[in-house]
């Protein structure tokens, strides 16, 4: 079965910048947008949880995302993230993606509901069913509740545009079940410290928040893997970015981490809209610290091939 949309690369979910009154910051994430593309991302995701769509009302979903299908004007496919707890927010999050030219949709579980593996399935193919557009999936037990499993995917994989998944999970048998039983359904990499090993097992494309700030680098480990086929090289970049990867994952600071991140590459993007906090001083020179080395590292192995 022909896949309703290709995805392959680096695809970024984008932050959202915001001023000191949490509105959102279009100029800054103008700024974003060009700096992702001209560094040669293959895709952005509007709403994601790295845009932290949980602090955000609909309508500034819909705002943040229409500015960024302008902004990024066809030059690379935009992504519509519709994760919500309410699904009439997600069909409304769907069908606004559709309407202002987004080229596919990201639908998760209904977090916090706890649905069985047929109400799940019931419910995206609800938003299938009523916008129809190539649609990625978003597997994370870690926040949902609740797997994507077996008789889910058997149920949306009856539909064309269930043709990715954004594989969250950390189980690294998720990765072999949808190699195997599912090659319809492209694999997509969500789980950061497990890149090399999805790439390994055939997946050619990874959402990652830390290309919001190092796309180059993020790149690399695709291009070696995916492009080149060369993974002794892509065992060397991956080794350079773990330093990173734990990080991100220290203590619930990913989105803050990632925001300040983009921030020392020199696009401001304002505050954490609350319950977050900023970056203490400590992170931030434990972050900067990182960055420079990752950089450093990784530039010096693209140059020995």
């Amino acid at each position: 079965m022909t896949p309703a949309m290709e995805f392959n690369g680096i695809y970024t979910p984008v932050v959202t910048p915001f001023n000191a009154d949490y509105s959102p910051n279009f100029k800054a994430l103008e700024l974003v947008l060009e700096r992702l593309i001209s560094a040669g991302v293959h895709g952005v995701i509007s709403g994601g949880s790295t845009g932290e769509n949980y602090a955000m009302t609909v309508e500034e979903r819909l705002s943040v995302a229409r500015e960024t299908v302008r902004v990024v004007a066809g030059r690379v496919p935009v992504i519509m993230g519709t994760g919500a707890m309410l699904p009439a927010d997600m069909l409304a999050l769907a069908h606004g993606g559709k309407t202002m030219g987004a080229d596919a949709l990201l639908v998760a579980t209904p977090p916090y509901a706890v649905p069985t593996e047929r109400e799940n399935a019931l419910n995206a193919l609800a938003i299938d069913a009523a916008v129809d557009l190539p649609i990625m999936l978003y597997n994370y037990p870690g926040r949902m509740g609740v797997n994507m499993g077996e008789a889910f995917l058997d149920r949306v994989g009856r539909s064309r545009n269930f043709c990715a998944i954004k594989e969250s999970s950390g189980d690294i048998n998720r990765v072999h079940l949808l190699a195997r039983d599912y090659p319809h359904i492209q694999m997509s990499c969500g789980m950061d410290d497990q890149a090399l090993e999805f790439f390994a097992w055939g997946a050619r494309s990874w959402v990652c928040g830390g290309s919001n700030f190092l796309p180059e680098e993020h790149i690399a480990l695709w291009r070696a893997c995916v492009v080149e086929g060369n993974f002794d090289k892509g065992r060397r970049i991956m080794s350079a970015m773990m330093p990173l990867m734990r990080v991100l994952e220290q203590g619930g600071k990913f989105v803050q981490c990632i925001k300040y991140g983009v921030t020392v590459q020199g696009i401001d993007t304002g505050a954490i809209r609350p319950p977050l906090k900023s970056l203490n001083k400590d992170d931030k020179r434990s972050l900067e610290q990182v960055i420079r080395v990752l950089q450093t590292t990784i530039a010096r192995i693209e140059q020995e091939g």
